[in-house]
């Protein structure tokens, strides 16, 4: 996979940064926001330069938060009263239906 370009770099961080305490967006979600359906290019923007940005607020469409970051997403969600699921096999992941936000 190529390295995405600094623009598309800096407009997915730019949509990130705006998500509010408590709501999330799927990666799909945040590629639609910029005019893109590369999701999986979000995923390694999140991946390689999304430290600095609420990260735990952009999920997979699952509602799961990011790979192996699960526990400390879920200090977030609860910090931030994150609407939350229980699946069947007893993992919490985001309820998108009721969590989700769209920019304006």
């Amino acid at each position: 996979m190529t390295e995405p370009n600094e623009d598309f770099v800096s407009r997915v961080l730019a949509v990130v940064e705006e998500i509010p305490a408590g709501r999330a967006m799927s990666y799909g979600d945040v590629a639609a926001a910029i005019g893109s359906r590369a999701a999986r290019g979000v995923g390694q923007v999140m991946a390689y330069y999304g430290g600095d940005v609420p990260w735990w607020r952009v999920v997979r469409a699952s509602g799961h938060p990011a790979l192996n970051h699960e526990r400390q997403a879920l200090e977030y969600y609860r910090a931030e009263s994150t609407p939350l699921k229980l699946s069947t096999t007893g993992v919490i992941r985001v309820d998108l239906p009721i969590a989700r936000w769209s920019p304006s």
